[in-house]
């Protein structure tokens, strides 16, 4: 019941966030220099139907009433019609469409560079400055010195244009259908839709947006590792399982690993959330068409419901990410109590 507690009292801290993100997006969409009334007009019109369109959208009224207006349909779905993409298309749909998209290219590429960024780092710790430390801390330095950008261009020439091996761009190959949406994860979707021909074609569109969003975030990871470890390491419980005469293996498995593991996992929180707006660079660089790409065509258009529901959406997955921390410092750290 307490875990049931904290988790609640945690939602009641983090919701003032999530209301200062949205009233912060809803201030910013009506200081921006467009007009978002004449994105639904054609371009030629009259003064009468803009104005008819202005009373639709309800601009017409106070701020304040407007606000109130924005909150309601924010938190029921109500998000309205795109006018930047594919003009009529519920917005709800299409934000949830590109979000589902860009989670899941983050989502694999947390889990990669985790997996390996956790081995690497201890790896260097227990071996430092030899030679294994020392490959190690390069690698981590130059992936944290080169733009997603550049990296997502260094791949696409080496890997798609110099060696053949993968696509320079897109998520699927032309003439490749969807899998049932059943979790509305292609490679999940595909996998449980036992359809191997989509999977592998996903797979090979999605290996190098994924190499190059998990190597920038597995140098984050091996250096917060490696520097946890060093200073566990140092701890006198560690040197008292060594005059114990426990096997070196052990002391770093049992004792060492399991506490510095514990600032590392506030990188990772953060990582994951980096890797949803670095991967915004990603999907323009790689054509993934999508939540950076719907972004950028939503401010450029002054589509505000898409610009609105892309933050909400985001805010929420930070909030929870959060949250997700929170919980797991308590299953790391003993000395936490709910």
């Amino acid at each position: 019941m307490s875990m049931i507690k904290y988790i609640f009292r945690r939602l009641l801290a983090l919701l003032p966030i999530l209301f200062g993100a949205i009233t912060l997006t809803f201030i910013l969409s009506r200081l921006m220099p467009w007009d978002p009334v004449l994105a639904h007009l054609p371009k030629y019109f009259t003064e009468e139907e803009y104005r008819a369109k202005l009373e639709e959208l309800g601009l017409h009224k106070p701020i304040l009433e407007q606000f109130v207006i924005y909150l309601g349909d924010l938190f029921t779905g109500n998000w309205g019609e795109s006018v930047s993409i594919t003009r009529g298309v519920p917005v709800w749909d299409l934000v949830l469409e590109r979000f589902f998209r860009t989670f899941e290219l983050a989502i694999f590429s947390i889990l990669i560079a985790s997996f390996i960024g956790l081995k690497t780092g201890v790896i260097a710790a227990t071996h430092r400055n030899r030679a294994k430390d020392t490959i190690f801390r390069g690698m981590a330095i130059i992936g944290v010195s080169i733009p997603v950008f550049f990296m997502g261009m260094l791949l696409q020439y080496l890997f798609a244009f110099k060696i053949p091996i993968f696509p320079a761009v897109g998520y699927k190959s032309a003439g490749i259908g969807d899998p049932p949406p059943i979790t509305r994860f292609r490679i999940i979707d595909s996998i449980l839709a036992g359809d191997m021909d989509l999977l592998s074609d996903y797979i090979f569109h999605l290996a190098l947006p994924i190499f190059c969003l998990s190597f920038i975030t597995l140098a984050s990871i091996t250096r917060q590792t490696r520097s946890s470890m060093l200073e566990v390491l140092q701890q006198d419980y560690v040197r008292t399982a060594r005059a114990k005469g426990c096997r070196e293996k052990d002391v770093i498995n049992t004792h060492a690993r399991k506490n510095a593991l514990i600032p590392t996992v506030t990188v990772l929180g953060l990582s994951f959330a980096g890797l949803l707006t670095g991967a915004i660079l990603t999907e323009t660089t790689f054509s993934l068409h999508g939540l950076g790409e719907l972004l950028i065509v939503g401010i450029v258009n002054a589509d505000y419901w898409v610009l609105n529901g892309i933050v909400f959406l985001t805010t929420l997955t930070f909030i929870i990410m959060n949250l997700s921390v929170d919980i797991i410092y308590g299953f790391l750290d003993p000395r936490i109590r709910y």
